[in-house]
């Protein structure tokens, strides 16, 4: 589920202090069920995601692998390996916990699940885009995707500013993953053309979302933890979703079946919508986290 996080040349990590307020979030189950208050801190200089974890919970580690936090191991769940994974501002790190430093303002969390690669994840917002990566905030590009999408575009840049984050650049063209973090709104039949959502089309083993649009972006059927499909949404539905493609900054996702879909997930942007949540689609105006639980 690991990938490498790309810095920009010439502005390496060692340019940036270490240390000062942090936050750590632990929960199981792909964020279903929260396993102690989030902790507020002020990381050390030079402090790392081990040394923060060690010094908020009970845990017991082999190197940079944790083995369990507050009592609750990996190991297997339902004869599936599980196992805790971290992620720093919504995107995973290949970085181990004993090396990944912290910078003001990071939000880690920790969150044991199946074995599955999830490179980028909503449940942190506002978050990768208000401290970035490493210290360094990142560009961020709005790209509105599809003639009748303004008026989206325009609610999701009044949620982000209402957030605190500022210095959008946005577009109506299509731009290639890169060096910013990118927010991609429009119908799944727009959104679709750009290499880095259409992994979703895939499954979950490739993009990391539990949400899986049709080609036709007439229908997007919702997956639980095993990847199997639980229902499946069509008309006025949404999806709120972040991947990454390869090495590059992560993509979001603020799509649907149609207008009415997209403008459903565009009012899903906040933090009460998307806490502790990988993604989540919207149904009759509703909510739904991912993947769906099971039984």
């Amino acid at each position: 589920m690991i990938l490498a996080l790309v810095v920009v040349a010439g502005c390496g990590k060692a340019d940036v202090p270490t240390g000062g307020p942090v936050s750590v979030t632990v929960t199981q189950d792909f964020g279903a069920a929260r396993l102690a208050p989030t902790k507020l801190a002020t990381a050390h200089k030079q402090e790392t995601v081990m040394a923060l974890l060690d010094r908020s919970f009970e845990v017991t580690s082999s190197g940079s692998v944790v083995q369990q936090i507050g009592g609750v191991s990996g190991g297997e769940d339902g004869g599936k390996p599980v196992g805790w994974y971290y992620f720093v501002n919504g995107v995973a790190t290949d970085e181990g916990a004993g090396v990944r430093k912290l910078y003001p303002g990071d939000r880690i969390w920790w969150d044991r699940h199946r074995r599955v690669r999830v490179p980028a994840v909503v449940g942190m917002f506002p978050e990768p885009f208000r401290s970035g990566l490493d210290g360094k905030k990142l560009p961020i590009r709005l790209v509105c995707m599809g003639a009748s999408e303004d008026r989206s575009c325009d609610e999701v840049e009044t949620r982000l500013k209402g957030a605190g984050i500022n210095g959008l650049a946005r577009s109506n063209l299509e731009s290639s993953p890169g060096q910013v973090v990118r927010i991609l709104v429009g119908r799944w039949s727009d959104v679709r053309k750009d290499i880095a959502a259409r992994t979703l089309e895939a499954g979950p083993s490739v993009s990391g979302v539990f949400a899986r649009p049709d080609a036709t972006g007439t229908k997007i059927d919702l997956l639980d933890a095993a990847g199997d499909v639980g229902r499946t949404l069509g008309p006025a539905s949404g999806l709120v979703a972040a991947t990454r493609y390869k090495d590059e900054r992560p993509t979001w996702m603020i799509t649907g079946t149609d207008d009415v879909g997209v403008a459903a997930a565009a009012a899903a942007i906040s933090q009460d919508m998307l806490a502790n949540r990988f993604a989540v689609a919207i149904e009759n105006g509703r909510g739904v986290a991912l993947p769906l639980q099971t039984p």
